[in-house]
């Protein structure tokens, strides 16, 4: 059935979106796996996770930044197969063949994700990509269902897409680079929806720039500058959105509470006294570290929000607390680390002790650090595709060696460490039985031991 691949609609199918305007569909096979209910179950999982309680315009979802990357891969994939296609095997320029598999891809490559994802990851031990790869490959899965009607190997080459082992570098840099669709969909979506207008750039420029060579996608040398613009803001969107205090502040409460329900079920298997009847059975797989697909996929964000809306009333003080803070928005505050600023972590953390609160679950160490820009470095465990320019002549330079802007950026990484700790350890109870510990606590603050607290 090769036919189905590029089976048309007979009528097309046009999406409403803020950021492309329209997003089109054309084929039957694209139509019929948003259809899916692996693909849907994405509507119920925010893009930015937690960022919404920072931003509250951040309510988008992976679904719709999915089709956002879809429709960028379909302008790509059209501007390539009209401007440079391939007149012979092995001349570098665009086969048109690719593009249903390279649109698929794309379509599909955040399938994995679950709630929360980065932090129900750490906590688990769970593997977006992993899952997106085997929702694709798994018999039985309606996604699968779908791509076995190209053909039986047709699931394990759009996930070895996914995987960059596909044979096309051209394909897998367009769903995958330094500059790639899902990137640029997602820092334009993540800026109309935080707000941050720092995070725009010229995506239809950038889009007339790309230009197919026999490594990979390469752009026109005469718009390195749009190139820049847009380098500069994935920079300001990491410092400024993505590595937002007060959001990696609420990360921490959701990363602790996570852990605690899980150290209640761990104890309860060897302590009776310890009462775990209060996790779902959808979440027991992931604490007993035996979860299946069909496990993964009966997860998304408001199936947790319900769990920890019924967690308020736990009997466990440390449980109860936490989902109430999550749940309420009560951030922990945080300070700035330096390397300096290190050993008085473990005083610190023992006033904090001392005042009631139990440092296992209400300080953390956060590091959020990012690359703007990252040169290729084929040694590394995961080296990252440079970005080429090319010349008329064809012959292609590295980015960074031209831009001197690029330059300052390549290969430094910015962010910051902090230290979070509960907001009460910053009043000042007159009568109360721990005053006396607040104010050494807040004496290490006044002092520049740690930097002071932001908010």
């Amino acid at each position: 059935m090769e036919q189905y691949l590029t089976q048309k609609l007979r009528k097309e199918t046009v999406l409403r979106d803020p950021i492309h305007t329209y997003v089109y569909v054309h084929h039957q096979i694209i139509l019929d796996l948003i259809n899916t209910s692996e693909f849907q179950r994405l509507r119920r999982i925010k893009q930015l996770g937690i960022a919404s309680l920072v931003f509250p315009g951040a309510e988008h979802s992976r679904f719709t930044h999915s089709l956002g990357v879809y429709e960028i891969t379909r302008q790509i994939t059209n501007h390539l197969e009209q401007t440079y296609p391939s007149q012979e095997l092995g001349d570098g320029l665009w086969d048109a063949s690719e593009q249903m598999i390279t649109l698929i891809a794309a379509l599909l490559h955040d399938l994995g994700h679950g709630p929360y994802s980065h932090t129900f990851e750490h906590i688990f031990k769970t593997d977006h990509e992993r899952y997106t790869q085997l929702i694709i490959t798994s018999p039985g899965t309606e996604i699968n269902d779908v791509l076995k009607k190209v053909s039986p190997d047709f699931p394990r080459q759009v996930a070895a897409v996914i995987n960059k082992t596909y044979p096309n570098p051209q394909v897998v840099q367009i769903i995958s680079s330094q500059i790639d669709a899902d990137r640029m969909d997602y820092l334009l979506r993540d800026a109309y929806f935080t707000g941050a207008s720092y995070g725009s750039f010229d995506l239809s420029r950038i889009m007339r720039l790309i230009k197919p060579y026999k490594d990979g996608i390469a752009f026109s040398i005469a718009g390195m500058h749009a190139i820049e613009d847009y380098v500069v803001s994935r920079y300001q969107m990491y410092q400024q959105v993505y590595f937002h205090p007060v959001s990696r502040a609420m990360e921490v409460i959701l990363t602790s509470l996570l852990r605690r329900a899980k150290d209640l079920y761990t104890k309860s298997l060897t302590d009776k006294a310890v009462d775990s009847s209060f996790i779902p059975a959808t979440l027991l797989p992931f604490f007993s570290g035996q979860s299946t697909l069909d496990d993964y996929l009966m997860l998304d964000d408001g199936a947790l929000m319900t769990y920890f809306n019924a967690w308020q009333t736990v009997d466990d003080p440390i449980l109860s607390d936490l989902a109430s803070r999550f749940l309420n928005r009560k951030p922990l505050k945080s300070v700035l680390l330096t390397t300096e600023s290190n050993k008085y972590i473990p005083v610190v953390k023992d006033l904090i002790q001392t005042a009631g609160f139990n440092t296992n679950y209400y300080t953390a160490e956060n590091d959020s650090f990012d690359m703007a820009y990252a040169i290729y470095q084929p040694n590394s465990k995961k080296p990252f595709t440079q970005i080429e320019l090319i010349n008329p002549d064809g012959t292609t330079v590295e980015l960074s060696t031209l831009s001197h802007l690029i330059q300052a950026l390549a290969d430094k990484q910015a962010g910051d460490r902090r230290f979070f700790f509960p907001k009460e350890m910053l009043s000042n109870p007159a009568d109360d039985l721990f005053s006396g510990i607040y104010v050494d606590f807040q004496q290490y603050l006044n002092n520049n031991y740690l930097k002071a607290p932001k908010i």
